[in-house]
């Protein structure tokens, strides 16, 4: 069926409805049609994505964070504070999820809020989202090289070994699509593993299992208690104890940023309504298992107020697993998390990559950035946007030079708040979308995935992001810089610059729910879902739970 024959179908699985006879298309200036054009293919499987949706940005963020998260709020406050922001990235994943599971095409959600709210949001949305995944690149490439500091610690060697990984992320992007999920798939395994085992560890040293045989149980919950202060009002225990909590919010987003990941990649997966919504499906309790678990079973092995928390030397003898290990007096497995984590970073660092590079192509195609962007090789990859993606990971050699390192640092914090604009252009985007499609008589629930909690998710979502973008930063009203404020609020002005500036260009709208696209472009489940053959015999169905 071609993309003209298909724009006035009512008949397919997703928007079917009696009462309504043609959907409304959007005129061709707006370049929701892309389908000549978009020749990116589907090469990622089910397993590739199902990994990729548990594990593909889990970090440093995660394993060395959460130790920062303990010192700053204490265990019960880093648990609330992670809990608020799983909720919030929960929401998300349910939004991008749902408007995925109808349109699992090219752009992803920065079209999405250019085609149901308003295209100059796309603009602005998709710009900032690729900047703070670009960025994020060379963030974890440092992150990795300073891991092998663990068992090298000659600086002379951070540039060879800076380098090497560099190499090695692009090499995983530009030989395409179906390397890259392999990869991902093996690493997303090996942090698995890794989360797994250490929650494990955690509990049995809790319990009394260490070389040590010392039962720690909720010890640490009384002495030194349930809440650390942010130490900014020493005088009012109770506001110092609440600004903690506010400052680990901030940090824990960072350990949840990525995961819609899972979303953009759709346009390149095979069965991607049926396997995107199994993966989104599956981010509660990833959420439950691997965040608020690990954070909970932290809280409980170790003190906030040990003073190894405080160390920032990037590696894994800041985790507090290594931390609790080596108090429990296990000297085995330290260098064994190091390697994990290392490899946790470079997965990140790739899966980033991959991120900014198909932002930036969606961008293109649209014509929202220069079109050399939509090029694509025989086998589908936009090695263009790839390339140009890849060097800014160039800038993790900056880190090597204490003045680099200064700017490199300027430059990560004008990023920081990119991933709330990103989560809340989702959640504002399904308001409009939920809207839309109920003004036009589409029902939601004939969606391969759909959430009955819909669409005040997406309100929770919304709301807590434009308070996470208020915060952030909030430590510098306490001691004030200019630098500070800056570096921690630039990118709300940049935001709106670009969004207006877009809209007084092409003098865009935002649009009514009667005038919402929901068919051009967009093709029919038919056209993307094979058959489904359930599996047969213990290890089908083992591989059908897991992967």
């Amino acid at each position: 069926m071609s993309s003209e024959d298909h724009k006035y179908d009512v008949n397919s699985v997703e928007k079917n409805n009696p009462d309504v006879g043609v959907h409304v298309v959007a005129d061709g200036r707006h370049q929701f049609d892309v389908a000549s054009i978009d020749l990116v293919q589907r090469r990622l499987k089910q397993r590739h994505v199902q990994m990729i949706a548990i594990a593909g940005t889990l970090g440093t963020g995660l394993f060395l964070g959460s130790g920062k998260a303990l010192s700053g709020a204490g265990p019960l406050g880093a648990l609330i504070a992670y809990a608020l922001v799983g909720s919030v990235a929960y929401s998300s994943l349910c939004s991008i999820g749902e408007m995925t599971s109808h349109a699992p095409i090219s752009g992803t959600f920065p079209h999405f809020a250019a085609r149901w709210v308003d295209p100059a949001l796309g603009f602005a949305v998709g710009w900032n989202y690729f900047y703070t995944n670009v960025i994020t690149v060379p963030v974890e490439i440092t992150g990795a090289q300073i891991l092998i500091t663990y068992w090298d610690s000659n600086p002379n060697h951070a540039g060879i070994y800076t380098a090497i990984i560099i190499v090695f992320a692009c090499a995983t992007n530009i030989f395409g699509v179906r390397y890259f999920g392999e990869a991902e798939f093996v690493f997303s395994i090996i942090k698995l593993t890794m989360i797994t085992g250490l929650i494990l560890v955690g509990l049995i040293i809790d319990l009394g299992g260490s070389p040590n045989h010392h039962r720690l149980g909720f010890q640490y919950w009384k002495n030194p208690g349930i809440f650390a202060g942010a130490g900014l009002e020493p005088q009012n225990i109770g506001l110092d104890r609440f600004l903690g909590i506010l400052s680990v919010i901030v940090q824990a987003s960072f350990s949840f940023q990525g995961m819609e990941l899972v979303a953009i990649a759709a346009s390149e997966t095979e069965n991607p309504r049926r396997n995107i919504a199994k993966a989104v499906r599956r981010v509660f309790f990833r959420i439950l298992v691997f965040y608020i678990l690990g954070i909970f079973v932290t809280g409980l092995i170790v003190p906030y107020n040990d003073p190894n928390l405080l160390q920032s030397t990037g590696t894994a003898a800041e985790s507090p697993y290594v931390i609790a290990m080596t108090n429990a007096g296990i000297k085995v497995l330290p260098s064994i998390i190091n390697a994990g984590v290392m490899t946790s970073a470079f997965s990140a660092a790739n899966s980033f990559l991959f991120c900014s590079s198909r932002i930036l192509y969606g961008l293109a195609l649209r014509g929202q950035a220069p079109k050399i962007f939509a090029r694509c090789t025989n086998s589908g990859l936009p090695f263009i946007a790839v390339a140009f993606s890849s060097i800014f990971a160039l800038l993790a050699l900056m880190n090597i030079k204490s003045g680099g390192a200064t700017v490199f640092n300027w430059f990560v914090n004008l990023s920081t708040v990119g991933g709330f604009f990103g989560w809340g252009s989702i959640n504002l985007t399904y308001i409009f979308f939920h809207r839309g499609m109920k003004y036009q008589g589409i029902d939601r629930r004939k969606l391969h995935y759909w959430n009955p909690l819909q669409p005040w998710l997406a309100i929770w979502g919304l709301s807590w992001c434009v308070l996470f973008i208020i915060i952030n930063g909030f430590e510098v009203f306490w001691t004030f810089t200019a630098s500070g404020f800056l570096t921690a609020y630039i990118n709300i002005p940049l935001f709106f610059a670009l969004y207006f500036g877009w809209k007084f260009m092409k003098k865009t709208e935002v649009w009514k729910p009667e005038e919402m696209d929901f068919v051009t472009g967009i093709p029919t489940p038919e056209e993307t879902e094979g058959p489904y053959y359930p599996p047969e015999g213990f290890w089908q169905k083992l591989a059908e739970i897991l992967f």
